[in-house]
């Protein structure tokens, strides 16, 4: 597993096997790094459920300006610092570029925050049918999100995608059940009054 492109394309990332992680294979992020390439240079990212940071070290990698990652497994968390600053030395970026979190992503949420212009969302597919609908209301109350925010979540097109004040303005990806896809979403229209 490689950073796919951008200052520390070729970086590998470390995956402890043992993890039980389901990492976004290249090919996958680079579909959808190529579908929102101009929306990333000089962005802000949160990177929930981040894992080996694969979504997020690819946005830093190809000119995002800041980011936080959170994870809360612990070991998961070893592999996502490791591979941080392997990303970091190799594109020259400071420590500061990014924060790293080892909390529980609801948690987290809870805790409010700033807003960010790109969101990663990859929960484990198992867990997204209990918590999808807590995680979405908070984002948005929890103040992460303004109005033109772009969540980007992955998951199998057969799982739940409408969530009360979020619309879908983009699906990338097969259709096939089980298959990972993409659903890009912003604030609705109806939530920003």
């Amino acid at each position: 597993m490689r950073i796919s492109g951008g200052r520390a394309r070729g970086i590998g990332l470390r995956v402890t096997k043992s993890s039980k992680l389901r990492p976004a294979t290249d090919a996958n992020r680079e579909r959808l790094f190529s579908s929102i390439g101009d929306l990333v240079a000089g962005k802000t990212f949160l990177d929930l459920f981040a894992g080996t940071g694969s979504y997020g070290l690819e946005a830093l990698s190809r000119g995002a300006s800041e980011g936080v990652f959170v994870e809360g497994n612990r070991r998961v968390f070893k592999d996502l610092r490791l591979n941080f600053e392997k990303t970091c030395k190799s594109a020259g970026l400071p420590d500061s570029c990014g924060q790293l979190e080892n909390r529980d992503v609801p948690a987290f949420l809870r805790s409010g925050g700033k807003s960010f212009d790109l969101i990663f969302l990859d929960p484990p597919y198992e867990d997204f049918t209990k918590i999808g609908s807590t995680l979405f209301g908070l984002m948005r109350s929890g103040n992460f999100v303004h109005q033109d925010t772009l969540l980007i979540h992955e998951s199998p097109p057969e799982l739940a995608n409408a969530f009360p004040g979020w619309s879908v303005i983009r699906s990338l990806g097969k259709e096939k059940k089980g298959s990972p896809a993409y659903r890009l979403y912003q604030l609705s229209e109806s939530s920003l009054q």
